[in-house]
């Protein structure tokens, strides 16, 4: 949610911001401003309620305003409704603070009547102007430098922040400081960048350094200097970015969606390859020895969205192979629970951002229990991959549209492999089955290529489902967790209603909103439930569903059954929702584009929930 940029350098800040801010347009927001400072002048802010090209435009694209140093920020509403008012930047009563905020601020009601009472006046609806005038407040009473302001702000801020600020007596340096939201800083060429993800400023630098919880950060031009929470300085080590900048942008394609749609296969396969040595599978490097995964008693699957589709596979899975008990958790609910969680358990995290607040939040839980953790995440150095005892990094690259196809496979590919590697260990299959499932993993790649190749026929099929009102997706077992996934990609994007179910639930309620011509998809890939299914799908026929069935098994006749059906390469029952989710996602992506709607990013999402 929301996006941070920052520059301070010897090139004219505006532009700069402003091609910042165009590369976290698919974090979600509503309103945008940059603050620029030009020399020892005034700072000058400009925001504009809406797109990002409004910003642009009354900006001449950033050649209008000089100046360089300046933060930017693109604004996703928490405190206050999208307006102007409530955009950022904002500042101080008399100018002297100027700053950008992610995350929420719990107890800002509290410290606004404090800073009312001091004599400060409010101007907006946000949390973040209490955060910058709290700050003000602190730098005018003690008199010390900014980062003792900061510092003694922190302490008193309960909630979320990374916070980017500049100070009138610092006419070109930048304060950052962050509390459980992501950002990252990086310098090159004498010149310094702040941004709240790498897509942000992956053009400019690849060397990056990675801000903790509770630290503060002096940035100037080419320097960059960090301190904790008592104001002492600390060294951090920088990281290179691995990335291509080219792997963020969109290379012909008409949106970012459909291009991580076809990068399946390569981040699919590059993720079992980096843990795949001589034809089998090592862990080892994650810290997972046999000693270790045969003392785990249970496992717990923690996550949100999409991530927590992937343990639904991964419970049938890993307790089929392996003979584990799993239980998968949603990551908001689970610590409000008071979770009784096995000593002998592994917490699994699953974030592609690894900085999804409630999963970060479940993480900690489970640590202060004493539960082993296991971080499954696609971003290296973020805050879930630093506080999890193991971590499992999914090779997938930057995903910039908001729903996720990519890191979801990838998410499935590692799910496959703990499961494999877990189940040997355990004893529970043979040397032969253990490579037996290593070589049909090594397909799935190609049959990814496959599905792909023959796309034509669902954007036939998706272009008459344009006026549907609802949809339903059902299956049973990996079908079922497959349907959830299905579901989501439609209901996100097109805006359609969709559920899923599984597909025995239907008689309990559900099928009485059937109607003719309600779009049925059901999603059949295990053949020991295959007819169960067919026979719910028959069901909801007879009461005038129109079918879509998605199969793998052309021995059966489903065709006299379903209206229309899509079939998808033969692989072993435990990996096909590898497989069955694509053309799923080819078809939530065909009908939004047939709806005319902006498919990388539907209103009202962001990439990453930060914020609970």
């Amino acid at each position: 949610m929301c996006g941070i940029v920052g520059f301070t350098g010897k090139h004219q800040a505006a532009p700069i911001l402003l091609d910042g801010l165009s590369r976290l347009e698919y974090r979600g927001y509503d309103s945008a401003g940059i603050a620029i400072r030009d020399g020892e002048k005034e700072t000058e802010v400009i925001k504009a309620k809406g797109r990002l090209k409004i910003l642009a435009e009354k900006t001449d694209h950033g050649a209008s305003v000089p100046g360089t140093c300046g933060i930017g920020h693109t604004r996703w509403a928490t405190h206050g409704e999208p307006s102007t008012a409530n955009a950022h930047p904002h500042r101080s009563d008399d100018g002297n603070v100027t700053a950008v905020h992610n995350g929420i601020i719990e107890n800002y009601q509290e410290l606004k009547e404090k800073l009312l009472r001091k004599g400060y006046v409010f101007h907006s609806s946000t949390d973040t102007e209490v955060a910058v005038k709290l700050v003000d407040y602190y730098y005018k009473k003690y008199e010390g430098t900014p980062v003792d302001a900061i510092n003694h702000a922190m302490v008193r801020i309960r909630g979320s922040y990374a916070l980017a600020l500049m100070f009138k007596d610092y006419p070109e340096e930048i304060f950052a400081a962050r509390k459980d939201s992501p950002m990252i800083l990086g310098t090159e060429n004498g010149e310094s960048y702040i941004a709240s993800d790498v897509p942000a400023i992956l053009k400019y630098t690849r060397n990056v350094y990675y801000i903790g919880n509770m630290e503060m950060a002096r940035v100037k031009k080419g320097e960059i200097t960090f301190y904790n929470l008592d104001g002492e300085e600390i060294e951090k080590q920088s990281r290179v970015i691995e990335w291509d900048a080219e792997a963020a942008e969109k290379a012909g394609y008409e949106h970012f969606m459909m291009k991580e749609i076809h990068e399946q296969p390569k981040a699919v396969e590059d993720t079992l390859n980096s843990v795949l040595q001589d034809g089998s599978l090592n862990l080892e490097e994650m810290g997972f020895t046999e000693e270790i995964i045969n003392n785990i008693s249970c496992i717990y699957i923690v996550a949100c969205g999409s991530a927590w589709h992937v343990g639904m596979t991964a419970q049938y899975v890993i307790e089929d192979m392996a003979g584990i008990p799993v239980r998968v958790e949603v990551a908001s609910e689970f610590r409000y629970r008071k979770p009784l969680l096995d000593k002998n358990g592994l917490v699994i995290i699953i974030s592609q951002s690894g900085e999804t607040a409630d999963s970060l939040a479940a993480l900690r839980e489970a640590k202060e229990k004493g539960v082993r953790t296991l971080a499954v995440v696609n971003v290296v150095g973020s805050s879930i991959a630093r506080e999890a005892d193991h971590v499992f990094y999914t090779l997938a690259g930057p995903e910039i549209s908001v729903a996720t196809t990519k890191a979801y496979s990838t998410q499935l590919m590692a799910s496959y492999i703990l499961a494999i590697q877990f189940a040997f260990a355990k004893k529970h299959i043979t040397e032969e089955q253990y490579k037996d499932y290593i070589q049909e993993l090594e397909t799935i790649p190609g049959k990814i290529k496959r599905i792909l190749e023959d796309k034509e026929r669902l954007q036939w099929f998706a272009a008459k489902q344009v006026n549907a009102r609802d949809v339903f997706f059902i299956g049973r077992g990996i079908d079922y967790a497959v349907s959830l996934e299905g579901s989501l990609k439609m209901k996100e994007i097109s805006y359609i209603h969709s559920e899923a179910y599984p597909a025995g639930e239907l008689k309990h309620g559900t099928i009485s909103l059937i109607e003719n011509g309600t779009l049925v998809i059901g999603v059949l890939t295990q053949p020991e439930l295959f007819e169960k299914t067919v026979s719910n799908m028959v069901e909801c026929k007879s009461r005038g569903a129109y079918l879509m069935g998605l199969t793998g098994f052309g021995n059966y006749n489903i065709e006299d059954t379903v209206d229309f059906t899509v079939y998808i390469p033969g692989t072993d029952p435990h990996f096909t929702a590898s497989l069955a989710v694509v053309p799923l996602q080819l078809l939530g992506y065909y009908v939004s584009v047939a709806r005319g709607l902006d498919v990388d990013k539907p209103r009202n999402l962001a990439k990453s929930v930060t914020v609970e």
